[in-house]
């Protein structure tokens, strides 16, 4: 359903393209190939759309079809030859499939590993997906030959589809896969092929420095510089919130490193793993109590200061650094093994990060090191699978207000379970961090879920049923916006009917019934109005207006009333509503006839039937323009504001200063450490603060909000479908919610009166730190 609708909306997208397109043609045959597929699409759309449908049905049976079956179907009896166009239709599909799969490269892999659990098959290749590009290519391309019997109109159908749906697509598999996940699928993963030596269960194996090769990233003999290793490619923008859009590939290992290396990190991991059961003070946990100690060495089991805050757990690599260094080999890998400890002396340090958090991101000290000597993306994106399971884990960990709480003890549990998986698992694979990075996330945002619908969920219901109302009157407005292309009337006046009096009926319908009274007099409204801007064709026609228009104008500020619409938006309506209806009344020469149809028209554009819920089946959850238009507003009753604990605009002081939070640390602008042999980030940190922190809220986070002149600690619980609006909690034991529209949002994001409880994602602060005490070691040498 959802990629037929997709299909549709580009087909109506094209129609508009094609017309504007012909506009700026180059030549008149252009410009006539233009005109004539706009003018079949438009006519045939029904057409289009039936053939579309039965040509990838068709073909989505086929390929969602059992290989058994299939095979026991096939019978040489059937088989023929091809023809020469059937044959240029496949290699047009392919070449479609080629051109949208770049478009929508990491939706679509998600999307392999859920069919690949639907259809029972373990994780899909591409090739194997029945909904790859290239089955809605050929479904394109058998509805365009069903549109026009002219190739040259054809082609053109079909490269200007492609170009309507290849922003689409992506949206629309990322919608599938929020289908399927809600439904209970889970995706198929990869299977893990690690030996028991690599696993480090043979300890004593490990120990003496085994020559065999580990299962992935190890390389025997020896290697260059860290530029020269096996890197990955980072293709995923900043701020992307999802697993997909990290852009290392799923299932490659993290570089090659060597073999002596590789045994030295898995008996250590071995060991630090051995320790959480065995009460040993290499313990990860609370089991491990740092003592009072200076500034000094690192040894096991004793505390260390760093910048006057203690250590939450030992620092392995500093432990461990001479053994690491020797089975190193060059003064790269001996620099990044310094840099690595150097790193988890500010992590293990950090103040933000609670105790408990910290001590499960200490078990992932050896897997990191492994991931930074392999791998030299590390260090230069942070958007590296590694860096941002340790960030997501310490960001979760420091939204939580108190651990002896039962939802941050199940929190924790989940976190020490992923960390085993690590820490015993493969973890040289990326996607072993994408995988329970992925697991972390859908644990978050379930445990909300939960805590939303257990202790708020008439809020929630409400939320919802609010964001039900707007998309429906997006849908009706969008339903009216089409329908009064074809009518003679100002821009002004089809927008403002369109997108305000279409809120009005609904509004209407709500209350009183869609056959009441007052929404047919809402309708008779809507056609007055569109009808008093047309030229009036005789003085009966004028002396009938303007007797009519006391009471049209008490009408549409009876019903502007009901929706709560400002005083100034009316002003500026009014403002242009009237010196329409003057040059109506002076305009001649129209005519009778024409005026009639035109009445005739509106008439049928105002009385058709108006949509219902069950209609929003068919409307993308996506479409929703999140409140970003002044003219869609929500509409809360006092007791409705007070339940969800909404926070309205009128409520807060815009003009007045917000006192500066002293507790807060400075925004970091450069977090790379710089220094020979390792290139510096090359993408940019996520916002903490600012305008666009708007669109990088993640659930679980922790923000500070500036709430009746005070700042407060506040984390993101929940977040409608359509990213309407905002459920924020504060509190310990009697939790509080605030709720905020995605415009309210904004306006707090971007007047600095809400920013990200963190300055920046904990290895970021670590690095900056650690850059800072470089800084100062090398001025006090130099004095």
């Amino acid at each position: 359903m959802r990629m037929k609708q997709a299909a549709r909306q580009a087909v109506d997208r094209s129609i508009e393209s094609l017309g504007l397109a012909a506009l700026s043609a180059g030549t008149v045959a252009q410009r006539s190939e233009l005109l004539a597929a706009q003018f079949e699409l438009d006519r045939k759309s029904a057409m289009f759309f039936m053939a579309f449908d039965e040509a990838f049905e068709a073909r989505l049976r086929r390929d969602c079809m059992p290989r058994e079956d299939f095979e026991r179907r096939s019978d040489w009896s059937e088989l023929s030859l091809v023809d020469d166009h059937e044959l240029e239709i496949k290699v047009a599909a392919e070449r479609f499939g080629l051109q949208m799969a770049h478009a929508c490269e990491w939706e679509l892999r998600e999307l392999n590993a859920y069919l690949g659990s639907v259809l029972a098959r373990g994780r899909l290749e591409q090739e194997h997906n029945p909904l790859r590009p290239e089955v809605i290519g050929l479904a394109m391309i058998r509805a365009a030959e069903s549109t026009s019997e002219r190739e040259d109109v054809r082609r053109v159908l079909v490269a200007e589809i492609a170009r309507s749906l290849a922003g689409s697509l992506g949206p629309t598999y990322a919608a599938i896969v929020t289908d399927l996940r809600s439904m209970g699928v889970q995706p198929a993963g990869l299977t893990v092929r690690i030996s028991a030596e690599s696993r480090g269960v043979d300890v004593h194996r490990a120990g003496q420095g085994s020559d065999s090769q580990s299962d992935a990233g190890t390389l025997s003999g020896g290697r260059g510089a860290m530029g020269q290793r096996q890197g990955f490619a980072h293709t995923g923008g900043p701020g992307s919130g999802n697993v997909r859009a990290s852009g290392f590939g799923s299932g490659a290992a993290l570089g090659q490193i060597d073999a002596a290396m590789m045994s030295l990190i898995r008996r250590l991991a071995y060991v630090d793993a051995s320790a959480m059961h065995s009460g040993s003070p290499l313990a990860m946990d609370a089991s491990w109590v740092p003592s009072e100690g200076g500034a000094g060495g690192a040894g096991v089991g004793g505390g260390v200061a760093v910048d006057g805050a203690m250590l939450v757990a030992p620092n392995l690599i500093h432990a461990h650094r001479d053994e690491l260094r020797a089975a190193s080999r060059g003064s790269i890998d001996h620099m990044v093994i310094d840099v690595i400890g150097s790193l988890f002396d500010q992590i293990l340090s950090d103040p933000k990060v609670p105790p408990q958090m910290a001590r499960q991101i200490a078990r992932l000290q050896l897997p990191v090191l492994r991931a930074a000597l392999g791998d030299p993306s590390f260090f230069t994106s942070r958007r590296h699978p590694v860096r941002r399971f340790v960030n997501r884990i310490a960001s979760v960990g420091t939204a939580m207000e108190d651990f002896d709480d039962e939802r941050a003890q199940r929190l924790l549990a989940k976190v020490r379970d992923l960390v085993q998986d690590v820490v015993q698992g493969d973890f040289e694979q990326v996607e072993t961090y994408e995988l329970k990075l992925a697991e972390l996330e859908a644990f978050v945002a379930e445990e909300a879920r939960e805590d939303m619908s257990s202790g708020h969920g008439d809020a929630v219901a409400l939320l919802q049923q609010k964001e039900d109302q707007l998309r429906l009157q997006r849908l009706y407005s969008a339903q009216l916006q089409g329908e009064l292309k074809s009518v003679s009337a100002p821009e002004f006046l089809r927008e403002f009917v369109s997108q305000v009096w279409s809120q009005v009926l609904l509004a209407c319908a709500a209350h009183e019934g869609p056959a009441s009274d007052r929404v047919q007099r809402m309708r008779d409204t809507a056609a007055q109005l569109l009808m008093s801007v047309q030229p009036k064709a005789s003085p009966a026609l004028r002396k009938s207006f303007l007797g009519e228009l006391p009471r049209l104008m008490r009408t549409l500020n009876e019903g502007l009333d009901l929706i709560g619409y400002g005083d100034a938006a009316k002003r500026t309506f009014f403002g242009q509503l009237l010196p329409a209806h003057a040059e109506a009344l002076k305009a001649g020469g129209a005519r009778t006839l024409d005026y009639n149809l035109m009445a005739k028209r509106v008439e049928s554009v105002v009385e058709r039937a108006l949509p219902a819920a069950a209609d929003l089946k068919t409307m993308p959850v996506g479409d929703l323009p999140v409140l970003a238009d002044e003219i869609l507003v929500a509409n809360f009753s006092s007791a409705e504001s007070s339940q969800i604990g909404l926070v309205k605009e009128s409520a807060v002081d815009w003009d007045g200063t917000v006192d500066i939070d002293l507790s807060a640390e400075p925004e970091l602008t450069a977090v790379d450490i710089q220094i020979d042999g390792l290139t510096a980030s090359n993408d940019a940190p996520e916002p903490s603060r600012g305008k666009s922190l708007a669109d990088h809220v993640q659930i679980g986070f922790a923000y500070q909000m500036h709430l009746q002149g005070q700042w407060e600690k506040v984390r993101l619980a929940h977040v409608s479908p359509g990213r309407t609006f905002y459920v924020f909690t504060h509190g310990k034991k009697h939790k509080q919610t605030v709720s905020l529209t995605h415009r309210m949002l904004i306006r707090m994001c971007e007047t600095e009166r809400m920013r990200a409880f963190e300055n920046a994602y904990l290895i970021e602060r670590a690095t900056a730190r650690a850059r800072q005490q470089l800084a100062q070691l090398g001025a006090h040498k130099s004095a």
